[in-house]
């Protein structure tokens, strides 16, 4: 077996929150993965001193800790959280039920029962009914808890404090606020000197990111995102400042340094994003490595990383080296992230448990070594970010993180080494003379510029930087009215802000969140900041919203009562009319680097069966070999469906009940598929006494792991009665 040099990578990264004009932080989630994932993810690996690994700290996001830590912060959702819940008054409830819910509810929330019952008490009429009818004990447990669901998972069992507010679950005191308040702000304190303590340990690499996290090679040259993709649409003015570029990356070369005590040695370019302009910059700047993903690299080689059966790449040899690219005078190294590795971690192996997940990418790391020849070690990144994929774990993700760390480090062939240490244990690193540009996200940019949206803010940002322009060059001519030194500062500082690459995440149909309007209001505050501090009126337009208005998923309920031919094809245009829908917005068949294969979904009921639609994406259904879907029913007992694909037929068809197999099927359910799945579940199976819902989810399963889902969040609510087109209750 070759062996593996695995480099795992942790991205830190949260946009900068803080208000230019107000100084408040308008949103939270700086401080609330502060509390639940930093500190834990860092100082964990104190258990497994030979596992060593890369974290990368966004010079933005660590600004942020820094003033969070001091105590000296202004986020109003802090101080309503602890506000006496006597004096709060009918806004301060509303703006309440409008964040505390803001959280994992199948991890964070249902740990505690009382956070569930104020959920499901808050939410009819929109949460007005619980602006009256809720007393000073609800309001001051939902305060509570609201913040306890994001305490660092340790000190729920080592902390006393935090252990005992966990174990009391509800009846909170001002004083259990009070006593938690004082842990939030104690932990706060210990996130940055547990990385420089890693650090100095040698067991953690931090690397950095372009200050503000901008997409490097669009502020060197926004045209380059042609190349990636011909169709792109593009502002019409292009957008071209590579001086702007090297300066962010100046900055975050500074304040790694400032506040690590060395010189940055690598870089995650902002999303993986890379060009040759931008790659040079970062070689001039004394940057020795980068990170990006297989995608660019295949795109720059001309090649694919098609997986087999077993989850190995073709050219797997070229997948796992590190690659030197150089640029001219300048030279840089480059890793590339195993991105179906990577994804597993990220969307996979949330849905199994722990061990069987750990044990999983345990195996699949030694296939490679196994089936991949290489005259030397395999060099096998997984770079991911250190925060977002924990809420969708149980136990945020640490028995899975201490079981892989583990099989890893009790393994003689293999070495989890920081990325400088991985290049330097590489041997002979092979040399090309370009870099294809793109992200991490489908090799190309689309993500940040591929809609009207993005182009929109692209056209407001040049306007605003050619004002910046204008300003420094009246200020340096010493014309009458020029702005200031400490004006331009200013300006100066918010142009910077306002390049960073999390805006236009949010803007077009790819990614949407219940802050939605205030990111693009965050966005359009920082262009309106470089106008005010140059002591100039801003445009009308940016009072103006860019992002339309989102939609996660149209949802239809039945208008009607269905009459459905099982053959997996759409008999007749009339077949499911009337029934259910389930339709998210999902952008061709990949969201955020992440391949997705179900489609939509349609449901409702016959007279004596209730019937199910699954629509995929067939390009990338094509893809896998011998998939299964898992069609469960609750009501309120489960029922499982399980049909199995053999080239693009059904192979095997289950029902389990109570985890029994079911015999007799015909007298149960079926199920047929060609270009759609559709199933029929015989009435008689399902137990509706006292139910007036039943909750449906599907899931797609291959290779022994579950690669999708619909709906996102597990399970889809479809109400009974004759009123709703469906069965009543029994």
């Amino acid at each position: 077996m070759n062996r593996i040099h695995l480099v795992v990578l942790w991205h830190m990264h949260q946009p900068q929150y803080r208000d230019p004009e107000t100084g408040r932080y308008v949103l939270p989630w700086t401080r609330l993965h502060a509390l639940k994932d930093y500190y834990g993810m860092v100082e964990m690996l104190r258990e497994f001193p030979k596992f060593h690994a890369t974290f990368n700290m966004v010079p933005a996001l660590g600004v942020q800790l820094e003033e969070y830590a001091s105590g000296k912060f202004n986020e109003p959702w802090f101080f309503l959280a602890y506000k006496n819940a006597d004096d709060l008054t009918r806004e301060d409830k509303a703006e309440i039920l409008t964040r505390a819910f803001q959280v994992n509810q199948e991890h964070l929330m249902s740990r505690w029962p009382r956070f569930v019952e104020l959920y499901e008490w808050s939410r009819p009429a929109g949460g007005a009914q619980a602006l009256v009818t809720f007393t000073a004990r609800d309001w001051r447990d939902l305060q509570l808890l609201s913040q306890l669901a994001w305490m660092e998972e340790s000190w729920f069992q080592k902390d006393e404090v935090i252990s005992r507010l966990a174990s009391k679950g509800k009846d909170y005191t001002e004083n259990d606020k009070s006593d938690l308040k004082q842990k939030q702000q104690e932990l706060l304190r210990l996130i940055l000197p547990s990385y420089c303590d890693a650090a100095l340990r040698g067991q953690v690499e931090i690397s950095t990111t372009p200050f503000y996290h901008p997409i490097l090679p669009l502020i060197c040259d926004s045209d380059i995102a042609r190349v990636a993709n011909p169709s792109t649409p593009l502002p019409r003015r292009a957008f071209r400042h590579p001086g702007d570029a090297r300066e962010q990356l100046q900055l975050a070369r500074q304040y790694h340094e400032k506040t690590f005590g060395a010189k940055p040695g690598g870089l995650w370019p902002s999303e993986g994003a890379v060009s040759n302009q931008a790659l040079s910059i970062a070689a001039e700047e004394g940057f020795q490595w980068f990170g990006t993903d297989e995608g660019v690299l295949g795109r720059t080689l001309n090649i694919g990383f098609f997986r087999d059966s077993n989850g190995v790449p073709a050219n797997a040899d070229r997948l796992y080296k590190p690659w030197r690219i150089q640029l001219d005078e300048k030279s840089i190294s480059g890793l590339f992230r195993d991105h179906h590795l990577s994804d597993l971690i990220g969307f996979v192996y949330s849905r199994m448990e722990a061990k069987a997940a750990a044990a999983d990418l345990h195996a699949r790391l030694r296939m490679l070594g196994e089936k991949v020849s290489s005259n030397q070690p395999l060099t096998v990144c997984l770079f991911l970010d250190g925060e977002n994929a924990w809420e969708y774990y149980p136990g945020n993700g640490r028995e899975f993180l201490r079981e892989f760390y583990r099989g890893v480090e009790s393994d003689p062939d293999f070495r989890a080494l920081t990325a400088s240490e991985a290049i330097t244990a590489a041997g002979e690193v092979p040399v090309i003379g370009e870099i294809f540009p793109g992200s991490w996200i489908n090799a190309n940019f689309d993500v940040w510029i591929g809609h009207g949206e993005d182009v929109t803010a692209w056209e407001l940002l040049w306007d605003a930087r050619e004002v910046y322009a204008h300003a420094v060059e009246a200020h340096q001519k010493g014309r009458p009215g020029a702005p200031m030194e400490n004006g331009l500062k200013e300006a100066h500082e918010s142009l910077l802000a306002a390049e960073g690459s999390d805006w236009c995440w949010w803007f077009g149909p790819e990614h949407s969140t219940a802050n939605d309007a205030e990111f693009d209001a965050l966005y359009r505050k920082h262009l309106t900041g470089i106008h005010l501090a140059l002591g100039q009126i801003a445009p009308e337009e940016l009072a103006k919203p860019i992002k339309r208005r989102p939609e996660h998923a149209l949802q239809l309920a039945p208008t009607g009562f269905l009459r459905v031919k099982v053959d997996g094809r759409e008999t007749s245009y009339f077949e499911w009319l009337g029934a259910g829908l389930y339709s998210p917005e999902r952008r061709g068949g990949s969201m955020h680097g992440r391949i997705l294969y179900l489609h939509e979904m349609r449901y409702g009921f016959e007279e004596d069966r209730f019937c199910i639609r699954i629509d995929t994406f067939a390009e990338t259904m094509s893809e896998l070999e011998d998939p299964e879907f898992r069609i469960t029913v609750s009501a309120p007992e489960e029922l499982v469906i399980v049909v199995k694909l053999q080239r693009g037929r059904i192979q095997e068809f289950v029902v389990e009940k109570a985890r029994v197999c079911l015999l007799n099927l015909e007298s149960v359910a079926m199920a047929a598929f060609e270009r759609i799945l559709e199933v029929a579940i015989h009435r008689d199976q399902f137990d509706l006494q006292g139910q007036n819902k039943l909750r449906l989810g599907v899931a797609l399963w291959h290779g022994g792991l579950p690669v999708d889902v619909l709906p996102a969040e597990g399970f889809l609510d479809i109400a009974l009665g004759e009123d709703n087109f469906a069965w009543g209750p029994e």
